[in-house]
Protein backbone atom coordinates (compact mmCIF):
# COMPACT_ATOMS: atom_id res chain seq x y z
CA UNK A 1 0.00 0.00 0.00
CA UNK A 2 2.79 2.85 1.14
CA UNK A 3 6.17 3.02 0.27
CA UNK A 4 8.90 3.11 2.68
CA UNK A 5 9.86 6.58 4.03
CA UNK A 6 14.03 5.71 4.26
CA UNK A 7 13.51 3.93 0.55
CA UNK A 8 11.83 6.84 -1.45
CA UNK A 9 14.20 9.32 0.95
CA UNK A 10 17.19 7.45 0.25
CA UNK A 11 16.67 6.08 -3.27
CA UNK A 12 18.43 8.34 -5.33
CA UNK A 13 21.97 8.76 -4.53
CA UNK A 14 21.77 12.98 -5.22
CA UNK A 15 19.68 13.47 -2.30
CA UNK A 16 23.09 12.97 -0.12
CA UNK A 17 22.58 15.83 0.84
CA UNK A 18 19.43 15.66 3.36
CA UNK A 19 16.26 16.86 1.25
CA UNK A 20 13.94 18.69 3.03
CA UNK A 21 10.18 16.88 2.18
CA UNK A 22 7.44 19.70 2.66
CA UNK A 23 4.53 18.41 4.23
CA UNK A 24 1.01 19.39 2.40
CA UNK A 25 -0.34 22.40 3.27
CA UNK A 26 -4.17 20.51 3.95
CA UNK A 27 -1.66 18.94 7.03
CA UNK A 28 -1.40 22.55 8.63
CA UNK A 29 -4.34 22.14 10.95
CA UNK A 30 -2.95 19.09 12.39
CA UNK A 31 0.83 21.04 13.58
CA UNK A 32 -1.14 23.72 14.63
CA UNK A 33 1.10 23.87 17.91
CA UNK A 34 4.64 23.49 16.32
CA UNK A 35 6.14 26.19 13.36
CA UNK A 36 4.90 23.98 10.54
CA UNK A 37 6.83 25.15 7.95
CA UNK A 38 10.02 24.28 9.98
CA UNK A 39 8.88 20.66 10.41
CA UNK A 40 10.83 18.17 8.50
CA UNK A 41 9.30 14.99 7.71
CA UNK A 42 12.73 13.49 7.21
CA UNK A 43 14.10 14.21 11.14
CA UNK A 44 10.51 13.70 12.20
CA UNK A 45 8.74 10.95 10.44
CA UNK A 46 6.79 9.48 13.77
CA UNK A 47 6.24 13.04 15.10
CA UNK A 48 4.25 13.46 11.59
CA UNK A 49 2.77 10.01 10.99
CA UNK A 50 1.63 9.56 14.77
CA UNK A 51 -0.29 13.38 14.52
CA UNK A 52 -1.73 12.01 11.05
CA UNK A 53 -3.35 8.98 12.30
CA UNK A 54 -4.46 10.08 15.72
CA UNK A 55 -6.18 13.11 14.23
CA UNK A 56 -6.54 13.05 10.36
CA UNK A 57 -9.41 13.32 8.23
CA UNK A 58 -9.45 10.68 5.40
CA UNK A 59 -7.52 12.90 2.97
CA UNK A 60 -4.81 13.24 5.43
CA UNK A 61 -4.65 9.64 6.54
CA UNK A 62 -4.56 8.94 2.70
CA UNK A 63 -1.46 10.97 2.57
CA UNK A 64 0.14 9.27 5.35
CA UNK A 65 -0.90 5.91 3.92
CA UNK A 66 1.02 6.94 0.72
CA UNK A 67 3.93 8.10 2.28
CA UNK A 68 4.81 5.10 5.12
CA UNK A 69 4.61 1.46 4.83
CA UNK A 70 2.91 -0.63 6.55
CA UNK A 71 5.66 -1.53 9.00
CA UNK A 72 6.10 1.99 9.78
CA UNK A 73 3.03 2.56 10.92
CA UNK A 74 2.83 -0.60 13.08
CA UNK A 75 6.34 0.32 14.49
CA UNK A 76 4.65 3.08 15.80
CA UNK A 77 1.26 1.71 17.49
CA UNK A 78 3.67 -0.82 18.86
CA UNK A 79 6.09 1.78 20.87
CA UNK A 80 3.30 4.69 21.21
CA UNK A 81 2.14 5.05 24.97
CA UNK A 82 0.39 8.17 24.31
CA UNK A 83 -1.72 7.06 20.58
CA UNK A 84 -5.66 7.69 21.38
CA UNK A 85 -7.06 3.95 21.93
CA UNK A 86 -9.61 4.73 19.29
CA UNK A 87 -6.23 5.15 16.84
CA UNK A 88 -4.17 2.57 18.51
CA UNK A 89 -7.60 -0.38 17.95
CA UNK A 90 -8.25 0.67 14.35
CA UNK A 91 -4.63 0.38 13.35
CA UNK A 92 -4.03 -2.73 15.58
CA UNK A 93 -6.77 -4.29 13.63
CA UNK A 94 -6.26 -3.24 10.27
CA UNK A 95 -2.60 -4.30 10.47
CA UNK A 96 -3.32 -7.47 12.46
CA UNK A 97 -1.02 -6.67 15.63
CA UNK A 98 -1.84 -8.33 18.72
CA UNK A 99 -3.47 -5.53 21.04
CA UNK A 100 -0.94 -7.32 23.85
CA UNK A 101 1.93 -4.99 22.18
CA UNK A 102 0.38 -2.43 21.65
CA UNK A 103 1.62 -0.28 24.74
CA UNK A 104 -1.46 2.77 24.88
CA UNK A 105 -3.73 -0.34 24.96
CA UNK A 106 -2.00 -2.18 28.13
CA UNK A 107 -3.36 -1.00 31.86
CA UNK A 108 -0.75 1.46 33.25
CA UNK A 109 1.74 -0.66 35.64
CA UNK A 110 0.53 1.16 39.26
CA UNK A 111 -2.58 2.91 39.62
CA UNK A 112 -1.83 6.95 40.72
CA UNK A 113 -3.64 7.99 43.39
CA UNK A 114 -5.24 11.56 43.27
CA UNK A 115 -6.29 13.05 46.36
CA UNK A 116 -5.47 12.53 50.00
CA UNK A 117 -4.43 9.49 51.02
CA UNK A 118 -5.63 7.41 53.91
Amino acid sequence: MGVDLQAKICHNDTMNQEKKIQLPEFLRPYFWDVAFDKIELTKNPQFVLKRVLDRGDTKALLWAISMFDNSSIAKLITTSRDLSTKTANFWADMLNVDKVTVPCLQKPYSRIPFGPSN
